[in-house]
């Protein structure tokens, strides 16, 4: 098992494209979750990968479980609740308005992640361990369990990938200041928008390993390199930062460089962003190096 991650996943209902959330009939079910985003996209790479987390006892929880495995996906160590209900989101789709999200998450199977659940055992054979700032916030247990998460990790040797993800309706900035940012510092790897680098009040200069930024205009740099965003058409940015982590984070386990590393994983959200939802543009080996053969034709976009 190459790559660990552990957090949320819930269950997407996904209303037609175009149509407003409250006037939508019809919905389209599939998965929600920053860290099963990049699972999933780690195992279509061609990566092995193993999702730590909860669900509940119900069908929402038998659906996210069995997608999940469809890609291949290790949840032998899922926890399912008997007595808390898998998180469920509903939301929109449009290219040039605001996304209508609705979190039902309160009192989630996930939300009740506590350390004692995560074992060493569950970290053998991971050179990567991935996890967001969303797991931390969900609850006082869930934030012990990933303090206990990053412990094993550095306990087996594995590389730690953070990424704040910052959704303010987990918390206001000073909750998300006083309980995520301090688990950058931790981190082998961060992934952060600037805007997030802002309102945690963090300098990417002074954080102890790579620091990943994601900037305005949809660039992203690392290391004194910059890469543009591939010019495509998009029908949804909802996953972008997802499928770029699991992009860049693809290549650095094949032992890429960091250029290479950046091209792959603006490739993998450029084709995430012309699909409706989180998964269904996800490639796997064979369409990225399709994909980035034809970016390439179009020019180079990777500056020193």
């Amino acid at each position: 098992m190459s790559v660990v991650v552990c957090g949320e996943a819930m269950l997407l209902m996904l209303a037609e494209p175009g149509v407003p959330l409250e006037r939508a009939v019809a919905f389209r079910r599939s998965i929600a979750g920053a860290e099963s985003n990049v699972a999933a996209g780690l195992a279509r790479l061609g990566h092995q990968v193993r999702w730590l987390g909860r669900v509940g006892a119900d069908p929402a929880g038998a659906s996210v479980l069995a997608m999940l495995r469809a890609d291949g996906i290790d949840t032998r160590h899922a926890v399912v609740d008997p007595d808390a209900p898998t998180g469920l989101l509903l939301r929109d789709s449009h290219p040039s308005r605001a996304i209508d999200v609705q979190y039902y998450r309160a009192g989630s199977a996930a939300s009740r992640l506590v350390p004692g659940e995560l074992t060493p055992e569950m970290m053998d054979g991971a050179r990567l361990v991935h996890v967001t700032g969303i797991t931390p916030m969900l609850s006082d247990s869930a934030h012990l369990a990933t303090l206990r998460l990053l412990d094993l990790a550095k306990a087996a040797g594995a590389t730690i990938s953070f990424d704040p993800n910052i959704r303010l309706k987990l918390g206001p900035p000073d909750r998300w200041r006083e309980r995520v940012a301090p688990l950058m510092g931790r981190a082998d790897v961060v992934f952060a928008g600037a805007d997030e680098l802002e309102l945690l009040q963090v300098d990417p200069a002074g954080l102890p390993g790579l620091a990943v930024v994601k900037h305005r205009d949809k660039s992203a740099g690392c290391a004194g390199l910059r890469q543009e965003a591939f010019p495509v058409p998009v029908t949804d940015p909802v996953g972008a930062g997802d499928a770029f982590a699991a992009g860049f984070l693809s290549g650095m386990l094949r032992g890429m460089p960091y250029e290479t590393c950046l091209r792959e994983g603006a490739a993998v959200a450029a084709l995430v962003v012309q699909c409706a939802n989180d998964t269904d543009g996800l490639p796997d080996r064979v369409g990225l190096d399709r994909a980035l053969a034809a970016f390439t034709a179009a020019g180079e976009t990777v500056h020193r």
